[in-house]
Order: structure tokens, then sequence, then C-alpha cells
């Protein structure tokens, strides 16, 4: 119909590490890929970094997570923060994280991501209902599991939180042979939401 902006989410897995010249993110993360394969009894998986890219008509927002220091760009839409390691720790920049909105801006390295951006089924109200939820996701200490999920907290569970949380349908939309840490955490936390809001 004329005149009704259309809508469409899109899914990024950018493997982890990708774009850190140090190789510390990368190294570190196929160390603990492999104790917890080691320790689950199961084959190594490769793991990814999520990101969102939210277009409502004409306007596109990047929805992700990501360090509260290092980034040189000032208009970046932050909307929420919270602490690494250690909620202790969160009083110092280097140990913080941001929740990001940007109008206008860029998923990094997007360029990367395995078999380029996913789209998912949405609509005008689910879309919008994300972009109203990302300034409302719980910012527990990343790394953690404080929330008692079985699962850490990291950029993984902001965009499976916001994208269950909206009613979009998450079957099927990991990679093969990928893992993302913190995709269930944000999940559960996201039903758990739901059924409290049911009862209310």
């Amino acid at each position: 119909m004329d005149g009704v902006p259309a809508a469409s989410v899109h899914l990024y897995w950018v493997p982890l590490g990708v774009g850190d010249n140090t190789h510390c993110v990368r190294t570190n993360g196929r160390i603990f890929e492999w104790m917890q394969a080691t320790f689950e009894r199961r084959s190594r998986c490769d793991l990814y970094h999520s990101a969102l890219a939210v277009r409502i008509d004409d306007t596109e927002f990047a929805v992700e997570m990501g360090p509260a220091w290092g980034n040189r760009v000032s208009e970046r839409g932050v909307v929420g923060e919270g602490p690494v390691g250690l909620p202790s720790l969160g009083r110092w920049k280097f140990f913080r994280y941001e929740v990001r909105c940007c109008r206008a801006g860029v998923i990094p390295d997007a360029a990367y991501a395995v078999g380029g951006p996913v789209r998912l089924d949405t609509d005008l109200r689910r879309a919008r209902k994300l972009l109203d939820l990302v300034p409302k996701f719980p910012t527990a200490t990343w790394g953690r599991d404080e929330l008692r999920t079985g699962d850490m907290w990291n950029s993984n569970t902001l965009t499976s939180w916001l994208l269950a949380s909206s009613e979009h349908d998450v079957e099927g939309v990991m990679p093969l042979n990928g893992r993302a840490p913190g995709w269930s955490a944000g999940l559960q936390v996201a039903s758990r939401l739901a059924a409290l809001a049911s009862t209310t």
C-alpha cells in the first residue's frame, strides 16, 4: 500500500576476531572453543559475533554491542552501557561495553559476514518494536552468567534477545558448523520476561 513505510531486518554473522590486528580475540576464542568442545565431547565449531541492521522506510539503524573504548566515532548511538568481567570493574571505561542503535550507522567488519547479511522475515510493527527495545536491554556483566541461563552475556545475547522479544523467528539462522556464545542467554531471558508479562 502506498504511504506505508517498508521495513527490513538483516542479521550479520561476523567471524570472531576479524579486524583484530593483534589476533588476541581470535586466539583466545579458539582456545575457549577448544576447551568447551573438549568438555562437552563434541567437534569444535566456528565462533561468531552477531549484529543487526534495521531499516524503516529510507532510514537504516545499526544495532550492536561493542567496547566503550577505542571507537573514535562520536555519534554512534549509545543507548546503554554495562560492565565487562566483573561489575566492580565497570567504573573504568576499559571494562565497559556499549549497546548501540546508530541511525545511518555501519556494522563493523560487515564485509566479512559469512554468507552476507541474512534477511529475516519481518514487518513494520516488529521492526519498530525491535528498535524500541534496544535501550531496554538488560545490561548484565559481559562474559558472566549473572541471570543463571547457563550461557555467558555478550553481543550475541543482545541480538537474540532483541529478535526473540520482538517476535522474530530465529530458527535456523545460525551458520553451518557455527556457534554464537551468549545466544541462548538472550533467548532464555526474553522467554522469561514474556512469561512474566503474560501473568501481569
